[in-house]
């Protein structure tokens, strides 16, 4: 029997690993999946502070994946009730981005030099990447553990425990989930689709590279609303869910790609300044800002084919 709205948000809490059908109420299906990823964050809490690999990139994920479902679902939980919400995890996710990203282009750059003829590496380029991004990585770090010991994060994870004691939700929350997630799927799946046209038609330079990093956004959101659904759709639907979050997760990952070389190149420029001004041959940076050029455009001419894919697969 699906639960009248006024009792789902009286202190209704989600059963972890029960199964639904496409007849489950929505609010149900989405709380659960809140709540799976709350617990997640509170484990990732304590693997960031012993700095356990990939602690960090997974905590950011988590917390992008909570505050990409409630951007996708204002019709379960109403949006006015989320949005406070909603920006303390995206300050969470910047905050843990910051580390995750000086580590990924750290690595970037050393991978890209030793691709190169060991010939055209001229000067400590190696020693010069190192020298860069070590106060980086380390007060990223730091801040990331400020984070942690903070009152506004304690606060955040509070609020994530308020909503899942008392959801502010919609009277769709108890609709049947085949049908409400299904369209909150389709909608977040047309504005990706919209975005990446928007993209396309972006001038070269900074306009395209900022609608590409939008359109990576807006596919990560779909990829995530999908997520939600697929438990509760049935064999055949549930399954076309799947391949629609495989095929998301593969446009987010190449428009990932882009970002990260468009970063790379940035980066790039700068040290070979520093490299320059120190008297230093900065030939070599100038290499690493050419591959990284011909990465961005390899990733956007790939971002067109796999979105052509998952295009075709939506729900």
């Amino acid at each position: 029997m699906t639960p009248a709205p006024e009792r789902v948000a009286a202190g209704w809490r989600p059963a972890r690993r029960r199964r639904f059908t496409k007849n489950s109420p929505a609010g149900e299906v989405v709380l659960a999946y809140l709540d799976a990823n709350t617990a997640r964050l509170t484990a990732l809490d304590l693997a960031v502070r012993r700095e356990k690999p990939d602690a960090v990139h997974q905590m950011r994920v988590t917390a992008r994946r909570l505050r990409a479902v409630l951007q996708a679902y204002p019709t379960i939980l109403r949006e006015p009730d989320t949005r406070h919400l909603q920006g303390e995890l995206k300050w969470l996710g910047g905050v843990l981005g910051e580390a995750r990203d000086a580590e990924v282009l750290a690595d970037n750059l050393h991978a890209g030099l030793a691709a190169v003829p060991t010939e055209l590496v001229l000067g400590p380029a190696q020693a010069r990447i190192t020298i860069h991004f070590a106060p980086i990585e380390a007060n990223a770090r730091r801040e990331v553990l400020e984070a942690l010991d903070s009152e506004r994060y304690r606060e955040l994870r509070a609020e994530l425990g308020r909503l899942l004691d008392s959801p502010p939700l919609t009277p769709e929350a108890a609709e049947p989930a085949g049908t409400v997630l299904t369209r909150a799927v389709r909608s977040a799946t047309r504005r990706a689709n919209r975005r990446m046209r928007r993209a396309r038609r972006a001038p070269a330079g900074r306009p395209r590279e900022v609608a590409v990093h939008e359109t990576r956004k807006a596919a990560k959101r779909a990829r995530y609303a999908a997520e939600v659904a697929e438990p509760a759709l049935g064999k055949k639907r549930g399954k076309k869910a799947h391949r629609s979050v495989k095929r998301m997760k593969n446009v987010q990952s190449v428009l990932g790609d882009h970002q990260d070389a468009v970063l790379a190149r940035a980066v790039a420029r700068d040290i070979g300044i520093q490299a320059h001004l120190a008297g230093e041959n900065a030939f070599s940076f100038g290499l690493l800002h050419e591959r990284a050029h011909h990465q961005a455009l390899d990733a956007r001419t790939q971002a067109r084919r796999v979105w052509r894919r998952a295009w075709k697969s939506r729900l």
